[in-house]
């Protein structure tokens, strides 16, 4: 459909599926109900019906994850908006519903958030094309998921009767069980998916009359932006200053234009352990394992990671490994790693933040070894991608190459490395990394010195931008 434009959501951080999910590398950008990662599945979904590439709002952080597997799929987004700080929803669908109309056009806005899973993806693409008339006419159209029981995690929407676009009477906070339960019997309440369809110019319009701040402080720090040709970066100080709140909240609690299509496609938005098993394939007793796992006698458990994971005799127990945490718990208090990870923070650790494997721009490295003084990587560099032109004043480095062919700048000297042949960056040499072959290069980085941190970088030129 022409006028079209998803607008998809990426700014989250997932900390509700730690250790798995964290805030450097969050839901999103992972396969979790799948072969591709949660934001490919959102485009996917949608693209057979979409008028035009989409439009992504992120995290300025996650930018060059969320290019390179849009990128992955053949994809060309009509523009990536990245936010340098969260200001919730409102605020970001704000700055993409400017940005549609940056060209005199009105598009219908179709905002989802790029964490969710969707079972029936005919059926939800069916209620989309239903809901195109009632925005084209100038409606704030929200999905209403038709609930499957008395669900406490979720907002309701308490509709009037109808078919398949009906008014919306109120907006619920999350109830209680026995609450849940007499909305569900009822049949006039649907879960609140935070997925909706609008003409921009409506939304900006409703922004205007019921949050004029809101919209004054987005326009400013999307005028403000800095453009090039993969990215838009908003003025920092001008969307720090932007009023944050949810679009529920600023517009679609206040207009007297919204309206909400039933939709019953299998939605879960994936929002824990628990829901993620729910929407896993299971065994005949309620268990999903991801990995190599082993389950004697056990029920509705569910084990995710890579080594071998071996449960015995457990009832609804949830185990995440990765590289440098497990956790383990029982499946009903999962909301509660949340508490966990404030407390990772509180304590000053990085396990909140950063995966052992951390993904750059160029590639990753792999942390796999470290102690007093030293500190071992696995450096994986993508095809033609170069690393920063820089310097460190606390400690030197030894590179090793694995496979592939590495470029070594390394002051005034150029050097060709291949499989088995090494070099060394002494302290305070200005050096630089690249790969000029068709092939992934691989290489072991053994640093040693006073300080190790990833701040002891002085970048003197950068393909990427940073600094």
């Amino acid at each position: 459909m022409q006028n079209l434009l998803p607008v998809i959501l990426s700014g989250g951080s997932g900390t509700r599926l730690w250790p798995l999910s964290r805030e450097s590398y969050p839901k999103q950008f992972l396969a979790l109900a799948g072969e591709q990662t949660m934001l490919q599945a959102t485009w996917q979904r949608v693209a057979a019906i979409a008028g035009r590439a989409p439009l992504i709002v992120a995290n300025e952080e996650h930018r060059f994850v969320a290019a390179e597997q849009l990128q992955q799929l053949g994809v060309q987004p009509q523009a990536i908006l990245l936010e340098p700080v969260g200001r919730n929803t409102a605020p970001a669908i704000a700055v993409a519903a400017l940005e549609a109309t940056r060209d005199g056009d009105d598009a219908l806005l179709l905002v989802l958030p790029s964490d969710h899973v969707i079972a029936d993806e005919n059926a939800f693409r069916a209620a989309v094309l239903r809901a195109v008339p009632a925005a084209e006419s100038g409606k704030l159209v929200t999905f209403g998921i038709v609930p499957t029981g008395p669900e406490t995690g979720y907002g309701y929407i308490k509709a009037a009767s109808g078919g398949d676009v009906r008014a919306v009477d109120r907006f619920v906070e999350k109830p209680d069980a026995q609450t849940a339960t007499a909305y569900v019997q009822s049949g006039e309440y649907f879960w609140n998916s935070g997925m909706f369809l609008f003409k921009a110019s409506r939304f900006l319009a409703e922004l205007e009359t019921f949050h004029p701040a809101m919209l004054a402080g987005s326009r400013t720090a999307w005028q403000q932006a800095r453009r090039d040709s993969d990215f838009t970066r908003l003025d920092k100080d001008a969307f720090a200053a932007v009023p944050s709140d949810s679009i529920d909240y600023a517009v679609m609690e206040k207009t007297a234009d919204a309206v909400v299509v039933p939709l019953d496609a299998g939605w879960n938005d994936v929002g824990s352990w628990t829901a993620l098993r729910d929407v896993s394939e299971q065994d005949g007793d309620g268990n999903a394992h991801h990995g190599d796992v082993i389950a004697i006698d056990c029920r509705n458990t569910f084990a995710y990671g890579e080594r071998l994971i071996a449960l015995v005799g457990l009832d609804d127990v949830i185990v995440v490994e990765t590289d440098d945490a497990v956790m383990v718990g029982k499946s009903d208090r999962m909301q509660e790693i949340k508490q966990v990870v404030a407390q990772i923070k509180a304590d000053g650790r990085p396990e909140a933040t950063w995966h052992r494997k951390v993904y750059r721009p160029w590639g990753a490295y792999d942390s796999i070894d470290n102690g007093a003084r030293f500190q071992v990587k696995r450096i994986t560099v993508k095809p033609g991608a170069t690393l920063s032109l820089q310097m460190h004043h606390h400690r030197a480095e030894h590179w090793i190459v694995v496979s592939g062919t590495a470029e070594v700048t390394r002051g005034e000297e150029v050097l060709l490395l291949t499989e088995n042949q090494s070099t060394y960056i002494p302290l305070g040499v200005t050096h630089r990394l690249k790969n000029p072959g068709k092939l992934p290069l691989e290489l072991i980085e053994v640093q040693s010195g006073s300080y190790l941190g990833e701040d002891d970088i002085v970048r003197f030129e950068d393909t990427y931008g940073r600094t």
